[in-house]
């Protein structure tokens, strides 16, 4: 019993104490961020067709739909061409801001609210790559995805300086975002427009900016740390438990994925990848899809070894070496995907997913090398060090990754 006992205790105080995975938490923050950044600006040109009035899927369409889906998207709020070229323009601002770091939690909010009303408004024009964006960005919201590699960082670093200077750190941007965003949500709220949409959202976001003045007020009562203390075991619990769930994601489809295949006939006689090879949308190099199809051989190793790939990978994560090699050969087939197929951004979002499961060593490492390089660039070169996460003060600020 007592054993039983310290072994509880022991992995409760592991979900609790800290935000665990810090740089894997980082990367994926980077990778999607990053993916539906460059997506949207690809079709910069294209917006209007795909997610705007000038679309297939005409407004009518689009109010049908969510009249029976409920979905959540602030582009159905108003119809004029001004309201989508704002939202459009917000949903790249945030997605840059949140690639590089800054007020993540606000950020990460807006990210959702940008991915979540764009694919909604056009349910059609989405593939794989955007259903795992669509999912990871609720998901990214309750994780603390700030605490390395970012401009929050940096942030809290030099605050932590001038206040060991005995400067006086005063966060006026923190308090503004927060203000600016209660007035928008009174008024959405006010005016009914979340009104035949599903409550999760809507919830999500009241609960989030709540979350906010109650973190900042606990920030400002010094003479008990106990209620910061409470508040940043829930966070912990929430960013652990989030990173938990992407975990699980990955698996999921990965298995389910692998599964189906084994079900096809053309997977089980093994010449499936043939086919896309020589299918127009997916060659945008018919030499070398045409070169990889011309080897019998090639293409039955590459469908057998996709099958068995996808099938393993979900076991393989009670191995970390055979975990490190199988994750790699999936990232080198995602690139490949890429590069063959013309699908560059679901195959970003993928290694955006897998990357939850490098270990972190390795990133690390990534990060100096990434650091030395832009060292070099920026003409003061060094072993710059790349510095971890911040242990939790509860009497202190708001930490890296908590403020708006």
């Amino acid at each position: 019993m007592n054993r039983f006992s310290l072994t509880l205790s022991t992995a409760i105080a592991r979900v609790t104490e800290a935000a665990r995975a810090p740089y894997q938490s980082a990367v994926i923050r980077i990778g999607f961020a990053t993916t539906w950044l460059l997506f949207l600006l690809r079709e910069f040109p294209h917006r209007a067709e795909l997610y705007g009035p000038d679309g297939p899927w005409s407004w009518d369409l689009a109010q049908q739909l969510l009249g029976m889906n409920h979905a959540f998207t602030v582009l159905m709020w108003s119809d004029s061409r001004m309201w989508f070229e704002t939202v459009y323009a917000l949903a790249v601002a945030a997605a840059a801001l949140l690639a590089l770091g800054w007020r993540t939690r606000t950020a990460s909010v807006l990210f959702m609210v940008g991915v979540l009303s764009l694919q909604n408004r056009s349910v059609f024009m989405g593939d794989g790559g955007d259903n795992v964006l669509h999912l990871m960005s609720v998901y990214l919201v309750f994780t603390r995805c700030g605490q390395v590699w970012s401009l929050d960082a940096r942030r809290a670093r030099r605050r932590d300086a001038a206040r060991a200077r005995g400067e006086l750190a005063v966060d006026r941007v923190g308090p503004a975002l927060w203000a600016a965003s209660g007035v928008v949500l009174v008024a959405a709220t006010a005016l009914g427009r979340f009104d035949g949409q599903e409550w999760l959202v809507p919830s999500l976001l009241w609960a989030a900016w709540a979350a906010q003045a109650a973190w900042w007020l606990a920030g400002r009562f010094r003479r008990s740390p106990q209620p910061r203390i409470l508040l940043d075991v829930i966070t912990n619990m929430l960013h652990n438990g989030a990173l938990l769930v992407i975990m699980a994601e990955a698996c999921l489809i990965y298995a389910t994925a692998g599964w189906y295949k084994i079900q096809g006939s053309r997977w089980q006689d093994g010449t499936a990848v043939y086919y896309p090879l020589h299918l127009d949308y997916f060659s945008p190099w018919p030499a070398l899809g045409d070169l990889l199809a011309a080897s019998g051989i090639m293409v039955m190793l590459v469908t057998y070894g996709t099958v068995a790939a996808q099938v393993a990978f979900p076991f393989t994560l009670f191995n970390r070496r055979v975990k490190n090699v199988l994750l790699a050969m999936m990232m080198v087939e995602h690139a490949a995907i890429a590069v063959v197929l013309g699908l560059p951004f679901f195959s970003l979002a993928m290694i955006a997913a897998d990357a939850v499961f490098l270990p972190t060593p390795f990133l690390r490492r990534l990060g100096s090398l990434a650091a030395r390089a832009a060292g070099r660039v920026s003409g003061r070169p060094g072993t710059a060090r790349v510095p971890g996460p911040r242990a939790p003060q509860p009497a202190e600020q708001p930490q890296v990754g908590s403020p708006m």
